[in-house]
């Protein structure tokens, strides 16, 4: 059986910064998932910290949605480690799309829902979540494929 293995790696002067935003967005993933999978009410009532509760703020309360969010944090936090490791641009480009995927929606669903927030929450929610896109975005670039090869 023949077996095909991408070898292709992100450019050396763009590893660093690939295997950094990408660890970044590994650990926020595996730290929120976590959370939510494991402790879906805590997560709930207090994310991202005791007295500003985000999700409290679009109620109602389920868990089941809570531990599959979790889950599906935990699983991209986990494909986006294995591409911080690896530099694999297939793999990076892949997570990413698929990651934009889901924080575009995310972040366009909440900038419709800023009105139970106070000033402080809806600004710190629109910055966190507006990160979540564009640092893949800026990932994205910087793993094209040059013109002409590397």
């Amino acid at each position: 059986m023949n077996e095909t293995v991408s070898t292709a790696r992100v450019p050396f002067r763009t590893a660093t910064w690939s295997r950094v935003l990408l660890a970044v967005l590994a650990v926020t993933e595996a730290v929120v998932g976590g959370w939510a999978l494991l402790v879906p009410r805590g997560f709930y009532d207090d994310f991202p910290l005791p007295g500003h509760p985000w999700v409290a703020l679009l109620p109602p309360y389920n868990e089941h949605l809570l531990r599959d969010f979790g889950g599906l944090n935990l699983g991209f936090g986990l494909m986006l480690a294995v591409a911080a490791v690896t530099l694999d641009r297939l793999l990076i480009r892949t997570v990413l799309a698929g990651y934009l995927l889901y924080s575009v929606p995310h972040l366009t669903f909440h900038l419709g829902h800023l009105g139970h927030f106070d000033m402080v929450d809806a600004v710190g929610q629109v910055v966190v979540l507006a990160f979540c896109v564009l640092i893949p975005a800026i990932l994205l670039f910087l793993t094209r494929k040059a013109p002409g090869g590397e």
